[in-house]
């Protein structure tokens, strides 16, 4: 079995797989100030609780937007699970062309979602992932990476509604039965899902007009992925587990050992 860590700066999601069988999936918070012991104790409690001994893994791999936690989260691995898990940086193999500006300013996530949905669905393609940010990533009819959008991340946007204003509650991010709120609660509501809606479908439209490629697939990620395909048609799958699934590929495309 390995273990996939994708270290985002609100959560850690990780997975464990058999072969090409996941496992098992999980997600932590990400805390800056938590030890690899902290971290270490979470991980066998989680993995205990669903049947998965330590020693039953044999290899690992982490992707990081997360510098800081780089070091913590390698010696967890190598303290609770006895191995040396890979790094998504520069020099491991992915197979991806990256015609941007600046290769290395392209996020770990990033790269791990677009080598993913390549495999998965071929190209032309736009990734959507719902993260901390929201991101748009874009793969041309040759399946190289010629960039994409960041976008405020829908959890900030609320946060940063709420912290702003005296009045405003924290509320569910929901859809609400109407586009006019009744209440302040749906109006926020409103505002929040319907106007990410129509940023990830007026985004998508217009990337789309500049890529000048014919049936181009949109895939959606990310927590509110589901929700928000629901309600607009430019989104074409919903996979949950892009980014994690790439963690597995990447991991066997660079595994030397076996």
């Amino acid at each position: 079995m390995i273990i996939c860590l994708d270290v985002g700066n609100t959560n850690i999601k990780f997975a464990v797989y058999d072969g090409d069988v996941l496992k098992l999936s999980f997600r932590v918070a990400t805390e800056h100030k938590k030890t690899s012991d902290e971290y270490g104790g979470q991980l066998l409690s989680i993995l205990g609780n669903n049947g998965v001994k330590p020693d039953d893994i044999t290899g690992g791999i982490i992707s990081s937007v997360v510098p800081q936690l780089d070091y913590t989260l390698d010696r967890t691995c190598r303290t609770y699970l006895k191995i040396k898990p890979m790094m998504l940086a520069p020099g491991l193999k992915t197979g991806l062309n990256l015609k941007v500006d600046n290769a290395k300013e392209v996020g770990a996530d990033r790269v791990v979602n677009n080598v993913a949905a390549v495999r998965k669905y071929g190209y032309p393609l736009i990734i959507v992932d719902f993260g901390t940010a929201t991101t748009f990533n874009v793969i041309n009819d040759k399946g190289d990476f010629i960039g994409g959008v960041i976008a405020p991340g829908i959890k900030g946007s609320l946060e940063s509604l709420v912290n702003g204003t005296a009045k405003l509650p924290r509320v569910e991010i929901e859809r609400p039965s109407t586009v006019i709120g009744k209440n302040t609660i749906t109006n926020m509501q409103s505002g929040i899902f319907y106007g990410f809606a129509g940023l990830v479908e007026f985004l998508v439209k217009k990337i789309k007009r500049e890529m000048k490629c014919e049936n181009v697939t949109v895939v959606a990620t990310g927590g509110f992925s589901e929700i928000i395909a629901k309600e607009i048609s430019c989104i074409d799958k919903v996979d949950k587990l892009l980014t994690l699934d790439g963690l597995k590929y990447l991991y066997n495309l660079n595994n030397t050992e076996e």
